[in-house]
């Protein structure tokens, strides 16, 4: 690990103000379960890490109108274990706790899960996020591709969205806060994700002097909703495929519906083709599969991993009866 300065704010204004117009210079440490790896393995080598483990007000989980609001400091196992989660958001709570092996989950953050680098070998061997030889040729389209993304990827980006709980946050609608030097903003939380088109962009929609300051979930008292993952083994594991659902019904049909995909694409892959197939039908195995059908129908799948077509058109097919099979 390269040398480094180390520096502890009190305060989101004191944080803002350590880090960096530009990406590279500084990192944020929260949990530092990703990023220490990154640092220990020189992928990235930052000359300021701000940690910000000590501004209290970026912890804790309340409700109000809006819905859930959680801090970008509040941990996964504090998130799966909450009351109000487990109770009103079971598919998150479900989510969380199958994110990370309990260890992990008590020191991870939320706001940490939502930034976490590719899993990519390439990007984990400091290839970059768009790796190509010394003569210009993209090294996954030929190489070992096995994990990598079967949608969103016609350009250079090959890696798939490594959050297992993403996908469910946003099938639950929820919105992401930022803050930074430029002042406060919120955006829904897929469009924080980006697949980036040049080596300099990061994959995330933050500014390098920006920092999560909290994840806001709607009321879900009237949906039903389900997250499904598909694994190489039932111990932890990082997931081949991910879908998460939510429904709102009509009676037995279904008036509307997110469909989420995970571990598919270099960004957590919503498709209102999926979601078109449900609308006004009754959930039953026959709907179930043109939904993973249609959510699958634009795959292209690399030279080694068409067999993750089948692998998601099975969780799809699966969130959708589980979803339907009880209460979100």
């Amino acid at each position: 690990m390269r040398p480094f300065e180390y520096v502890s704010p009190y305060s989101r204004k004191q944080a803002i103000s350590l880090l960096g117009p530009t990406w590279g210079n500084t990192e944020v440490l929260a949990g530092g379960t990703d990023l220490l790896a990154l640092m220990k393995d020189d992928v990235v080598t930052p000359k300021r890490l701000v940690n910000i483990k000590d501004i209290a007000d970026l912890r804790g989980i309340s409700s109000d109108a809006q819905g859930l609001r959680v801090g970008a400091l509040t941990t996964l196992g504090e998130l799966a274990d909450n009351e109000n989660v487990k109770k009103n958001y079971p598919s998150l709570s479900e989510a969380l706790l199958e994110a990370a092996s309990p260890q992990i989950r008590n020191m991870a953050t939320i706001g940490g899960n939502l930034c976490q680098r590719p899993r990519c070998w390439y990007f984990r061997n400091g290839l970059g996020l768009l790796p190509k030889d010394e003569s210009g040729k993209e090294l996954v389209e030929a190489g070992e591709n096995r994990y990598h993304a079967i949608l969103g990827n016609q350009g250079e980006a090959k890696f798939v969205s490594p959050s297992t709980v993403v996908p469910m946050l946003i099938a639950y609608g929820a919105k992401i806060r930022l803050e930074g030097a430029k002042g406060k903003r919120e955006l829904p939380l897929e469009k924080f994700f980006v697949i980036p088109k040049t080596e300099s962009e990061r994959e995330h929609d933050l500014r390098p002097n920006e920092i999560v300051s909290e994840i806001v979930i709607p009321p879900a008292s009237d949906l039903k909703a389900a997250h499904y993952e598909v694994r190489q083994r039932e111990a932890f594991d990082w997931p081949l495929a991910v879908a998460a659902v939510t429904l709102k019904m009509q009676g037995s049909n279904v008036q509307s519906s997110r469909i989420i995909l995970g571990y598919v694409a270099p960004v957590p892959w919503p498709s209102p083709e999926a979601e078109h197939a449900m609308s006004g039908k009754p959930v039953n195995k026959e709907t179930a599969q043109k939904a993973a059908d249609a959510a699958l129908a634009k795959a292209t799948p690399l030279s080694h991993n068409a067999y993750k077509v089948k692998l998601a058109k099975v969780a799809v097919d699966r969130a959708i009866l589980k979803a339907a099979g009880g209460t979100a």
